[in-house]
């Protein structure tokens, strides 16, 4: 279910440059899937989490309750996608060079987010999982920037207001993906690390108080800048 997540998010995404119909119907086919898998990973979960189960199992048990509604809200977003890159395919509309570029930007990111998250996931890695919350706020700021250079262009007359709204779309997306992301994540150092405090973490994440987070997302901000010239030497 995981893999076929990260996988109709990509397909999706790649629709935007190059819009084709049976990639978009293995789009829609593939979430219908797992649309199915979660009712059906749910209703067996919860029925196994009446029986007697070691304390392990119980925590495996909870974590999949858990990440599985993440997954499946991720496979809508590459849904909404999809339906952007239909419409601007219809219209025949294409965003402007800065915005592509910009876009491209985040558009790696979220990639890297969500590989990175099904990576953990599916490992149990919570030295992975603790890369994600860095991104993720990295994200945020991708998404803030792109939206005010966004009014900039609008303002310019260098966009149009029907371009405005796909590209407020997209952003949305792209910002709760990089959300349920995260979701996950801290679902994995929670099950995996039992002793450490959640509330604890993400405390001392926004006070600053936590070198690690702190080393990861300025290696995120670097490579992820909107700074098209430094990028591009990198």
């Amino acid at each position: 279910m995981a893999d076929m997540t990260e996988d109709i998010l990509a397909e999706s995404i790649k629709l935007l440059e190059n819009y084709d119909e049976s990639k978009a119907e293995y789009i829609f086919t593939t979430e219908t899937k797992i649309d199915n898998y979660e009712d059906q990973l749910g209703t067996f979960l919860v029925k196994l989490s009446g029986k007697a189960l070691t304390e392990s199992d119980n925590n495996q048990v909870s974590k999949l309750l858990h990440t599985i509604g993440d997954f499946e809200r991720i496979s809508d977003h590459a849904i909404t996608i999809t339906y952007v890159a239909k419409e601007m395919q219809e219209k025949n509309m294409r965003f402007s060079k800065d915005a592509l570029a910009e876009l491209g930007i985040l558009t790696n990111a979220l990639l890297e987010i969500l590989s990175l998250t099904v990576s953990a996931f599916e490992t149990d890695d919570n030295i992975t999982a603790t890369q994600i919350e860095p991104l993720e706020q990295v994200i945020d700021g991708l998404v803030l920037k792109i939206k005010n250079r966004h009014i900039e262009r609008l303002q310019a007359g260098a966009c149009t207001i029907d371009l405005g709204f796909m590209l407020s779309d997209l952003l949305n997306s792209y910002q709760r993906v990089s959300d349920h992301c995260s979701n996950i994540a801290a679902c994995v150092i929670q099950m995996k690390s039992s002793q450490l405090d959640m509330h604890n973490y993400l405390n001392s994440i926004k006070t600053g108080e936590n070198e690690h987070f702190a080393k990861e997302f300025e290696k995120y901000e670097e490579k992820y800048s909107l700074d098209f010239e430094r990028n591009i030497k990198q």
